[in-house]
């Protein structure tokens, strides 16, 4: 039987099941939650609505909330099932992945404090296509993610990961534009720095999706792909197994 197939066997113990059943639709919900603030705090700045900023900074609370429930499942399943193996890499998997969730929420958190104090400033400060652009880019990373936790899909988690570099070029990319533009502007400095701030949030965002697609890499392929790089993951993990 593979990684895949085991993961989604039932146990003899109905009840385990239904526990690690359970902490793994928990986690999606979280998930679901987070990349919805992410959306919202994008829009909030982009259209200047500092309600809806406010909304998302509110709701930051409910997420730390989430974080904190799932990780007390976590610990009651290994405190009572002593799971192995698969079962193992799922709860681990889990808390790992619900802390990166929470930081997700509270970069979504800054951008929406940002807009706030963008919206107040009024004119609309460069750099909103690209902070549109990149915004977009790191929210369909963390839906990816979240999709591949859903499915078992390592292929998907792995494209994911790359994805990350990408996301790295784009936001050099932007950061190089606007510093040129606050020297030729220097009366633009204080609301491009804050969009800055807001870029340095998106790319952060897709540090923690990557890291999301890296927890799904070990759960379904038992090889833990934290801190080496795209290359030596597809060699040492998906070429060796394929």
């Amino acid at each position: 039987m593979d990684t895949k197939s085991e993961l989604l066997s039932h146990h003899i113990s109905q009840q385990f099941n239904h526990e690690l059943e359970e902490l793994r639709n928990n986690l999606l919900s979280m998930g679901g939650q987070v990349e919805k603030q992410v959306s919202d705090a994008i829009n909030a700045l982009i259209n200047a609505d500092s309600e809806g900023a406010v909304v998302v900074c509110e709701k930051d609370t409910d997420i730390n909330y989430m974080e904190l429930a799932i990780d007390e499942e976590c610990s009651r399943i290994l405190a009572r099932r002593q799971p192995a193996a698969s079962d193992l890499r799922l709860v681990i998997s889990c808390s790992k992945a619900a802390t990166d969730l929470e930081r997700i929420g509270d970069e979504a958190a800054k951008i929406a404090r940002f807009a706030i104090s963008l919206s107040e400033q009024g004119e609309a400060p460069k750099g909103y296509i690209e902070t549109r652009h990149i915004g977009n880019h790191v929210r369909q990373m963390v839906q990816d993610a979240l999709n591949a936790f859903a499915r078992f899909d390592a292929d998907l988690a792995l494209a994911v990961a790359k994805e990350d570099k990408t996301v790295d070029r784009e936001y050099k990319s932007a950061t190089r534009e606007l510093v040129t533009y606050m020297m030729e502007d220097p009366r633009s400095i204080t609301r491009v720095l804050n969009i800055m701030w807001v870029l340095r949030s998106l790319e952060r965002i897709g540090d923690h999706a990557r890291n999301l697609a890296e927890y799904v890499i070990y759960l379904v392929k038992g090889t833990d792909v934290r801190h080496i790089g795209i290359k030596r993951i597809q060699e040492e993990v998906f070429d060796q197994q394929s």
